[in-house]
């Protein structure tokens, strides 16, 4: 899952899980704000008979061991149940010789007025009172303080909202995943149509969804079946034509040579002319039928092991040949012997469109820069998301090709390798460029398993790069 999907997937299960957080705590609250006394222990809810029992053991202690025997009595209670008590006998003296809660002298005078059980239960900690009477006669006042400290939130509140808590974020991370899950797909389905798989489909992998993610997954499906439908039709329309006029443009140079025999000096130059535009025809019409057959697939690629240090060598050989005639020349920076798995005559062009395309577009008196080198492909790299994807820590072999023109707008680098695409209409036409060479280098790469990118050099200039994977030894 990329980043931007772990973002949506965090933010639904953050706010989902906050909410029910939220409604949680809320709820506990309130329910405690409601209750005669917030955050305490039911106190008031203690049965009598339990206190009733303390108490009497109590004035037994007394009078079975006196005063220390009813001091251990009443700490070893008090260690057991948080309850605070002392014993008062005749003439409200207290007997244990313990601290006395406060207010429980109070408590006791009451008591011994109206021989009844007492408390203070609007104060807290909470005092409980009452008259115990012993087998041998003995009157005695028994005063409690029930809690020793506030008890804002005890273990069992933690439990209980840590149990709902944790059914909520489970409840919350099947929500988020029940979301997201078919936006995961539906991105996964438009990378592989924008790598150019134009089969991909997104409606068989959500199964039986029937809601609003559902339909946009529908509604992509009928629009790649739609792009699908174009371009094929689009490819088999440019195959068509150029197959069509190619017989016309043959009559046409035969018509020509009949024409240049039967007239004067005077129309020499028209059919020069004439047959300079019938011959960038002729090229245009070759490049539209490769171009059709890779878009198409209908040229079987039949590859072999070969050096491509030798093909990048000859090739800049050639182009420097040209280059010369006018006024710049073609350099191979580095060079080193690389074997890759290929056809060497699709590659040919291809790395020849390249380097004749920085030919006519890099500077009077400069050189184009052509540079071969292997590396490792990584994530960090500069090669694209496709050859990425294929060879992770494989080998490359990269080809840069760079000139020293006026580069390409920042917003055209990627548009370049779209066919018949045009920086500059003027300048391309008086280069004589066709729109179609970097065209055919993308796809012939492509179908190597390789890619192609585009940069503006810091100091000027535009830098191509061309990266193939290296034949496994």
């Amino acid at each position: 899952m990329n980043v931007l999907l772990r973002s949506l997937f965090l933010k639904i299960f953050v706010w989902f899980g906050a909410a029910m957080l939220t409604m949680i705590v809320s709820t506990f609250l309130v329910l405690e704000l409601v209750r005669p006394e917030p955050f305490q222990p039911h106190v008031h809810n203690t049965p009598n008979l339990l206190t009733a029992g303390y108490a009497q053991a109590a004035a037994d202690f007394y009078e079975r061991d006196g005063q220390s025997g009813l001091a251990a009595y009443l700490e070893e209670l008090e260690r057991k149940t948080e309850m605070r008590a002392v014993l008062f006998g005749a003439g409200l003296k207290e007997l244990s010789g313990r601290q006395m809660p406060a207010g429980a002298m109070e408590l006791a005078q009451n008591v011994s007025q109206t021989h009844g059980s007492e408390s203070f239960r609007d104060s807290f900690p909470q005092l409980i009172a009452q008259p115990v009477k012993t087998a041998r006669g003995g009157e005695y006042v028994w005063v409690a303080e029930m809690a020793s400290r506030p008890h804002l939130l005890g273990y069992s509140h933690i439990m209980h909202m840590a149990a709902m808590f944790l059914i909520g974020a489970t409840f919350c991370y099947g929500l988020a995943k029940y979301l997201t899950a078919p936006v995961t797909k539906l991105r996964k389905a438009t990378n592989e149509l924008a790598s150019g798989n134009l089969g991909a489909r997104v409606g068989p992998s959500l199964g039986r969804r029937r809601d609003e993610l559902a339909s946009l997954g529908s509604d992509f499906d009928r629009m790649a079946e739609q792009i699908e439908a174009l371009l094929k039709a689009q490819r088999r329309l440019l195959g068509d034509i150029s197959h069509e006029l190619r017989s016309p443009l043959s009559r046409l140079n035969v018509a020509l040579e009949l024409a240049r025999q039967r007239s004067g000096s005077e129309a020499m130059s028209a059919l020069a002319r004439i047959q300079h535009e019938a011959e960038n025809l002729n090229e245009m019409i070759g490049q539209l039928l490769a171009l059709t057959r890779l878009e198409t697939g209908d040229q079987e690629i039949s590859k072999k092991s070969f050096d491509l240090g030798r093909l990048v060598l000859d090739i800049a050989e050639d182009a420097d040949f040209e280059a010369r005639s006018l006024r710049r020349s073609v350099r191979v920076d580095a060079s080193q012997k690389c074997m890759i798995l290929g056809s060497e005559e699709l590659l040919r062009p291809a790395i020849e469109n390249v380097v004749r395309n920085a030919v006519q577009h890099t500077a009077e008196k400069t050189e184009v820069e052509i540079k071969l080198q292997t590396r490792k492909a990584s994530a960090n790299g500069h090669a694209g998301a496709t050859i990425r994807a294929h060879n992770d820590g494989k080998a490359l072999a990269e080809i840069t090709v760079r000139d020293h023109g006026a580069g390409v707008p920042e917003n055209a680098l990627s548009k370049i390798f779209r066919p018949f695409y045009r920086v500059d209409d003027a300048r391309d036409r008086q280069s004589g460029g066709t729109g179609l060479g970097l065209a055919i280098t993308e796809r012939a790469v492509r179908l190597h398993g390789g890619n192609v990118t585009a940069i503006n050099a810091p100091d000027g200039g535009l830098s191509i790069t061309i990266s193939l994977p290296r034949a496994q030894h």
